[in-house]
């Protein structure tokens, strides 16, 4: 099997194997829906991660609709329920394996908006490396 070359300005990136669908598409229809990153992020950055923590740190995000995202996340195998306390029972959500995976993505997506988007992130406007943001986190 040849290794994948990465893309040059005249030649493009051309998967080694056959592929049954495009894996950007894929990520992108579980990942892509409206408020799943940020809840994502909540859950695994923020370490916010029950129902109504969530729905108030999003302001402008319906019951309705984090629920569905809630158990789409759930289904695709990227978090999962646990039970904080039984009686009253309390539920908190908790990234899985799978679900871990996604936060090298979410710090990508971070790193990208702090460069390129300082003036809207910003109140100097002025860009930022991830180790200034977050400052002995061990982020480059």
């Amino acid at each position: 099997m040849k290794k994948a070359q990465p893309p040059t300005a005249d030649r493009p990136l051309v998967p080694a194997v056959e592929l049954l669908a495009c894996p950007l598409l894929v990520t992108m229809g579980v990942l892509g829906k409206k408020w799943t990153l940020l809840i994502l992020r909540d859950i695994a950055l923020l370490k916010i991660n029950r129902f109504n923590q969530i729905r108030r740190s999003l302001p402008g995000l319906t019951s309705r609709v984090l629920v569905m995202r809630l158990h789409e996340l759930e289904a695709c195998g990227l978090i999962e329920a646990v039970v904080v306390k039984e009686s009253p029972r309390v539920v908190g959500w908790v990234l899985t394996e799978k679900g871990k995976d996604t936060i090298p993505i979410l710090m990508s997506i971070i790193a990208f908006g702090i460069k390129w988007y300082a003036d809207e992130i910003f109140e100097d406007h002025r860009p930022r490396t991830m180790s200034e943001l977050y400052p002995g986190s061990g982020c480059p």
